[in-house]
């Protein structure tokens, strides 16, 4: 859109500002409004639609079928909306019903105008290549071609909804607390063996050597007054790569502490836990997608059980048809007789 003017064509603005249509929809700031337009506008495109679609015949199938088609999406939307607002009640989203009906006419409106853009297409073939078989398949595609253009922004919408976290249940955002590991300040020179006893050696009788004591400890004693321990070891810059009893030669294995050496002075951190991790995606997307095959099915059969759009020419007016067979077989029937 240029400037802030509203676009006059509802059509437009959801084409030009569909992020705008989202924050809208989240919102729920005057959707009753927005559907209204919607569904207004998709009824007049439907219309015009499927007056070729019956033009093929004659112009009261014309009549017929710009009466109809607007009746199979309406219909079809009236059967499965439902489905999809308890659909997302179940798994704990918070779409409301305006939302949820706002979502939908918006994939309606994109189908339905995309729909009648390709009517001077129709229209032209009609004229030029006035074959029933080719032109009910060339309609057929057009039709399908726009329901999945549609649905695409049912699907982008849906997303939005749950990038605001109206697909998810309402959780805690408060952080869990950590329990907090007490360490202490210094270590007393007691709490450490300045040496270990020659018979813990071992029957290597190895001498036994000094271990290291956290420098705290030293620092913390001088600074009280005391005089540091004689039997005191000073503190190592590193960590000692032999304890008393082991064999000459063997280092100490890696990432361990020898004997007496604190916790406090590890010289490794612990891992920092990973938060931010990108979450599964939620039931209601997942259920969106099951829902689409549903709109699907009901659309074509509701489709079927409405027929004559185009009206065959070598048959004689008819408001409808008695119910025999279906849609998908009808498809194939006509594409084997092309």
């Amino acid at each position: 859109m240029s400037g802030d003017r509203p676009s006059p064509l509802v059509i437009e603005r959801i084409l030009r500002d569909r992020q705008g249509i989202w924050q809208q929809i989240v919102a729920e700031g005057d959707l009753n409004a927005l559907t209204g337009r919607m569904l207004a506008s998709s009824a007049v495109a439907l219309a015009c639609y499927g007056a070729v679609l019956g033009a093929f015949h004659s112009p009261l199938m014309a009549l017929t079928s710009a009466l109809k088609l607007p009746l199979l999406f309406l219909v079809t939307l009236a059967i499965c909306l439902p489905t999809l607002y308890l659909f997302n009640l179940v798994f704990g989203a918070r779409l409301s019903v305006r939302q949820s009906l706002a979502l939908v006419m918006v994939a309606i409106t994109v189908t339905s105008m995309l729909a009648v853009a390709f009517a001077p297409i129709s229209l032209f073939f009609l004229i030029t290549a006035p074959d029933y078989g080719f032109f009910k398949l060339l309609n057929v595609a057009i039709l399908t071609l726009s329901a999945l253009v549609g649905l695409r922004f049912l699907t982008g919408g849906m997303q939005v909804l749950n990038d605001h976290g109206l697909l998810a249940p309402t959780t805690s955002n408060a952080p869990a607390a950590v329990p907090a590991i007490a360490v202490p300040a210094t270590v007393p020179a007691g709490a450490v063996p300045a040496t270990v006893p020659a018979e813990s050696a071992g029957a290597a009788g190895a001498v036994a050597e000094p271990v290291a004591v956290p420098a705290g400890a030293a620092a913390a004693a001088t600074a009280n007054g005391a005089a540091p321990d004689a039997t005191t070891a000073p503190a190592p810059g590193q960590i000692p790569t032999q304890w008393s009893g082991q064999p000459a030669g063997a280092s100490f294995p890696p990432g361990m502490l020898p004997p007496g050496y604190p916790p406090a002075q590890r010289q490794w951190g612990t891992p920092p836990v990973r938060r931010g991790e990108p979450t599964q995606r939620p039931a209601s997307m997942t259920l969106l997608y099951i829902w689409i095959l549903l709109f699907g099915f009901v659309g074509t059969q509701l489709a079927w059980t409405l027929r004559p759009f185009f009206g065959d020419p070598d048959k004689d007016f008819s408001l409808f048809r008695s119910i025999d067979g279906n849609f998908y077989a009808e498809i194939l029937r006509t594409i084997a007789n092309l």
